[in-house]
């Protein structure tokens, strides 16, 4: 769902992004950003993103990213941390640091490797150790069957009161191989994720096109503006990330707790589906307990 952009990739010294004049510079260039104040062009809706009908997305200008003035923004800049750089992980990042929030980016293979989305973006990357350091929302957008790979201590930095984003799906088939606790023990996807990080979790993005983060972001009460389903037992931190979620250009949906995140699990009507809030909340009570054939380990 959505193709990250190396447009830096044939950039020599790939490994300079851990130096300190580079981080120097990418604060410099980040704190430029922040006191920009960019009008939207006629033609855009107010996140600068091309109308869909054009068919430009703002992955495809590289480094020529505006500053959002999404009329949603109700708080604070915040640190966000995000654990995992693919095509979700990736476009959040562009959006995220293109709002002005400070934005961690990790992933599996080393803060080296990153060096080409940190220069597009202004994202500092770290360490998946170092990924939730005072954050006030960490974003964990990796491989089910990694998860339990994740350092111990991870949050142990991370700032108060912080929300976890697990955008995670289970893919026996594809991808993870059998789980047994979410198999044989009925656990919903994010409640098992949630145990192995033993951290609360709100489960969000797990059923958005990556692309969409970048493409459809529209103004409250826009008739094409979609909602997405969260699902989570801590209320605040639900608070956190559907204000997240607003400010980045979309409604959301409140889908209940954790334990009825299988609303939202793949194979659901609401996967996928680009609607509004009224069909978003249709398709998470349409929803049947059964996990899908194609979704369960052979």
């Amino acid at each position: 769902m959505g193709r990250l952009v190396q447009a830096g990739r044939r950039r020599e010294g790939a490994g300079r992004a851990a130096g300190p004049r580079a981080r120097e510079d990418r604060r410099a260039r980040r704190d430029a950003r922040r006191e920009r104040r960019v009008t939207a062009p006629e033609g855009r809706d107010p996140n600068g993103v091309p109308a869909l009908a054009r068919g430009e997305c703002r992955a495809r200008q590289g480094s020529s990213y505006r500053r959002d003035t999404h009329p949603a923004r109700t708080g604070g800049l915040m640190k966000i941390g995000i654990i995992g750089a693919g095509n979700i992980g990736g476009n959040l990042t562009r959006r995220l640091t293109a709002l002005g929030h400070e934005v961690s980016v990790a992933n599996s293979r080393g803060p080296q490797t990153l060096s080409a989305l940190a220069e597009e973006t202004g994202a500092t990357p770290v360490t998946v150790a170092e990924a939730a350091r005072g954050a006030e929302v960490v974003v964990v957008t990796i491989p089910l069957k990694n998860v339990p790979d994740l350092p111990s201590g991870l949050f142990a930095g991370a700032a108060g009161g912080f929300a976890v984003i697990d955008t995670g799906n289970y893919y026996p088939r594809q991808r993870d191989g059998r789980i047994p606790g979410i198999e044989d023990e009925g656990l919903t996807e994010s409640r098992w994720t949630e145990r192995q990080l033993g951290h609360r979790v709100v489960k969000a993005f797990n059923g958005t096109y990556a692309q969409d983060v970048l493409d459809r972001p529209r103004p409250a009460g826009d008739p094409e503006r979609i909602a997405l389903p969260v699902a989570g037992d801590d209320e605040t931190a639900k608070k956190t990330v559907r204000a997240l979620i607003e400010e980045l250009g979309f409604d959301s949906v409140d889908a209940g707790g954790l334990d009825e995140s299988w609303r939202q699990q793949p194979g659901t009507p609401v996967y996928g589906l680009r609607a509004g809030a009224e069909a978003v909340t249709k398709a998470l009570a349409e929803a049947s307990p059964v996990r899908p054939e194609d979704f369960r380990a052979r």
